[in-house]
């Protein structure tokens, strides 16, 4: 897939943002995981610094091909693993003095549809830091409707291998 092909294509779902707002919407499957990784200012800047640079997607072990070094709106990154190849576009981006992090949907010829946000957390009265993967997703594709509550729980373990990736 042609990451210049993918910039055009329309978002797959229509609740664009809603992992931004913590409210993730009804008739999907949700995922939320959280981790403390450190403390102190150090440990956030250098995770928040992965986390924006495609590091949890590289640390988890996916393949990623990014139209852009680091996530920005509108960004399109084509992520894989082993035979699976999911085109996605960031839809936000949060850059706040104790959250950094990014939100991306699902395009077009992504086996699921729905969004996923990685972020990396610092609690501004303990320096603890704190890395968060969130989404809401359904399955699109035959091969992943077939997976049934196998596709679950590998969508778990690839979250968590995320967390561990900062």
């Amino acid at each position: 897939m042609d990451l210049d092909a993918l910039a055009d294509l329309p978002l797959t779902y229509p609740e664009v943002g809603a992992t931004a707002a913590g409210q993730l919407p009804p008739g999907y499957s949700h995922l939320s995981v959280v981790t403390q990784i450190g403390t102190g200012d150090q440990r956030f800047e250098e995770a928040a610094d992965a986390v924006m640079s495609w590091g949890m997607q590289r640390g988890a072990g996916l393949r990623v091909q990014a139209s852009s070094e680091v996530a920005v709106v509108s960004a399109v990154v084509l992520v894989g693993i082993a035979f699976l190849r999911a085109p996605c576009r960031v839809v936000y981006v949060v850059d706040e003095p104790d959250v950094r992090g990014f939100g991306y949907g699902t395009l077009p010829g992504h086996p699921v549809s729905g969004e996923e946000r990685f972020a990396v957390r610092r609690d501004p009265t303990t320096s603890a830091v704190f890395a968060e993967v969130s989404s809401f997703s359904r399955p699109v594709t035959l091969a992943i409707k077939a997976t049934g509550p196998f596709g679950a729980v590998a969508q778990r373990l690839i979250a968590k291998r995320y967390l561990r990736a900062v």
